[in-house]
């Protein structure tokens, strides 16, 4: 049996678009789903006395949230099982803990509390860093949320051990009858032979297949496991954070990688994902890789 897909919820407008997104997820998937809200009313506001018929505040608004999204949520599918809980924990540490026994957590791109059409809200961003399996932020058009355009995007990076993220995607891309579209970049160091045009275009040339070679490789063994996903090869000159978001305008989903560093605490991921998470125009799936 897997584990469940977890969404972060607080009632929010960016978490309700969560929740239908994660409905659908765990219908394609065959997934339950658990909707975790996260509340430190008891800290505030203390325990009550086993006899008091009072309850907090803080505690009548997390049950409600919890419960309103779950009803959201069947009434969505009810085909797909759905339970809900309150954590007494912040919503960061909360979620994190919730990934352990997750197949991944799903949050969206604004909290509560935080300005609208700024950058992407500090839980979701401290949740996607840190998580031991795979984080996808809800972003984007409504046309993207939906799945309407038919086409998952991979980025692979410099190294051949995103394996982890090339296996989500096409397991995203297989689940949904779609499209994958593999991208990798490659960039020519500005000094290389920059006053001879004809070297410079043999270079070129010599970095763009190296850039084939590798993303074929990477991708070898997820064609052999999935050979019913259609797959898009493309290797573009350019800063891989730009292509994808450009990328990310006509797709369901982007999916990048993300090293992570045991006993390391910080942000575990690089300007691709950064920027991906703040800019892209659909959902944004960083899975993380074990160093």
């Amino acid at each position: 049996m897997e584990f469940p897909l977890i969404v972060g919820v607080d009632g929010s407008d960016s978490s309700l678009e969560a929740v239908d997104w994660a409905v659908d997820e765990a219908a394609r998937l065959g997934l339950s789903l658990r909707l975790v809200h996260a509340s430190l009313w008891e800290r505030y506001e203390g325990g009550r006395p086993s006899f008091s018929t009072d309850r907090p505040a803080e505690e009548v608004m997390a049950q409600h949230i919890a419960a309103s999204c779950a009803e959201r949520a069947r009434l969505r599918n009810p085909e797909v099982k759905v339970s809900s809980e309150v954590l007494p924990e912040d919503a960061v540490s909360a979620l994190l803990h919730a990934g352990h026994e997750s197949f991944a957590l799903v949050t969206g791109s604004r909290g509560r509390g935080e300005i609208a059409g700024i950058l992407l809200g500090s839980v979701s961003l401290a949740v996607a860093a840190r998580a031991v399996c795979p984080v996808i932020v809800v972003r984007g058009g409504k046309q993207n949320r939906q799945g309407s355009f038919g086409r998952v995007v991979v980025g692979l990076g410099d190294s051949t051990e995103g394996s982890a993220a090339v296996r989500f995607a096409f397991r995203e891309a297989e689940a949904r009858g779609c499209g994958l579209h593999a991208v990798r970049t490659w960039r020519r160091p500005t000094h290389e032979h920059a006053d001879h045009p004809l070297i410079a275009d043999d270079s070129a040339g010599a970095h763009e297949e190296r850039a084939s070679a590798l993303l074929t490789d990477a991708l070898r063994d997820a064609v052999r496991n999935h050979p019913q996903v259609e797959v898009h090869r493309q290797t573009v000159e350019g800063p891989a954070h730009k292509v994808l978001l450009d990328a990310s305008s006509d797709a369901d989903l982007v999916v990048v990688g993300a090293r992570r560093r045991h006993g390391h605490v910080g942000l575990q991921f690089g300007r691709v994902a950064h920027a991906l998470l703040h800019h892209a125009e659909c959902p944004v799936a960083v899975v993380p890789q074990r160093a």
